[in-house]
């Protein structure tokens, strides 16, 4: 009996991720395996940088806070501690949106604390 090999699967597979490469530069984009270490490589990459994005996003809210307390004599540390002292419970998030975009709403709260 002759040997069953399904190609219509195979060649859909390979078509599926050399859809995922176009764009790619060189051999990266229509080369088979060297698309597909591309690929697998680029998801790799996407899971690591979802966790790193959260970081970079926290380090820029903090920066953000610190130079706008900077600006009423405290620092972030201390303005952190005060907020908790106080049971102000607003993320980093919204605080740093606050000191960038509402500067009257984020003095209030300074102020509220001092």
């Amino acid at each position: 009996m002759p040997r069953s090999v399904n190609s219509v699967a195979s060649r859909a597979r390979r078509k599926k991720i050399l859809k995922q490469t176009r764009g790619y530069f060189l051999a990266r984009s229509n080369v088979w395996t060297v698309a597909k270490n591309t690929y697998e490589k680029g998801l790799t990459y996407a899971y690591r940088d979802r966790k790193t994005k959260k970081r970079n996003f926290r380090s820029l809210w903090i920066q953000r806070i610190n130079a706008a307390v900077r600006q009423y004599g405290l620092t972030y540390s201390q303005f952190i501690c005060k907020l908790a002292a106080n049971n102000i419970e607003l993320n980093r998030k919204v605080l740093a949106d606050l000191a960038v975009n509402n500067p009257q709403a984020f003095e209030s709260i300074v102020k509220a604390l001092k």
